[in-house]
């Protein structure tokens, strides 16, 4: 059975790992509590903290982290969005902590410096990654802008070019018929007509074709 306290915000008496969070109508504390520690701002922040060992509060990371969260939602994809930039900030901060790590012990001890150096790149390259996936979430690239306008103002005919096309059907104007070949090049079109309405299908099947 789910528990009956009831969520509030931090006061001076708290713990720096309080966090403010507010219930919406009808919610359960625990959903409460749990829609917000699931938050992206408040994930990245916990891991920042943790990282940086800081004494700062936490409510302060995550005010900062929703903020620069706030600077990207120009779409729809607001989720998206906000997992990629806090995930990003959550990388570079880990980048900078190893990078440090790596500088203390370069003159003397070289293997920790290489090892602490190695996964510093790492995290520098998954936070390039991060955001050159987010740029092309807010700006796709143009390939598809010109394929959409070539779409809009040209048929495409599965790949034939318009005056190929053109010139087929110009052959077929020129064999005598009004818009098709005739079944057999060598007979008249009195002998080659096959769709008469009069004619049924037993009657097609008796029609003379020449056979040259």
């Amino acid at each position: 059975m789910a528990s009956k306290r009831k969520a509030k915000a931090p006061t001076a008496t708290d713990s720096p790992n309080s966090l403010a969070v507010e219930p919406r109508p009808g919610e359960m504390p625990d959903r409460t509590i749990a829609r917000n520690l699931m938050a992206p701002s408040v994930q990245a922040a916990l891991t920042i903290q943790t990282f940086e060992k800081s004494d700062n509060p936490l409510q302060g990371f995550v005010d900062e982290l929703s903020a620069q969260i706030d600077a990207v939602h120009a779409g729809d994809m607001k989720r998206p969005e906000a997992i990629l930039i806090a995930q990003a900030h959550t990388l570079n901060d880990l980048f900078n902590t190893l990078a440090r790590r790596a500088a203390s012990n370069m003159g003397e001890y070289l293997t920790a410096a290489e090892r602490y150096l190695r996964l510093a790149l790492k995290a520098q390259s998954q936070c390039r990654a991060t955001l050159e996936t987010l740029s092309e979430v807010k700006n796709p690239a143009m390939v598809y802008a010109k394929q959409a306008n070539i779409a809009q103002n040209q048929q495409v005919n599965n790949g034939i070019p318009a005056r190929t096309r053109e010139t087929e059907i110009g052959q077929s104007k020129q064999s005598g018929a009004d818009s098709e070949l005739l079944p057999d090049a060598r007979a008249s079109e009195a002998e080659s007509r096959i769709d008469t309405p009069l004619e049924t299908v037993g009657e097609i099947d008796r029609a003379k074709v020449g056979r040259g």
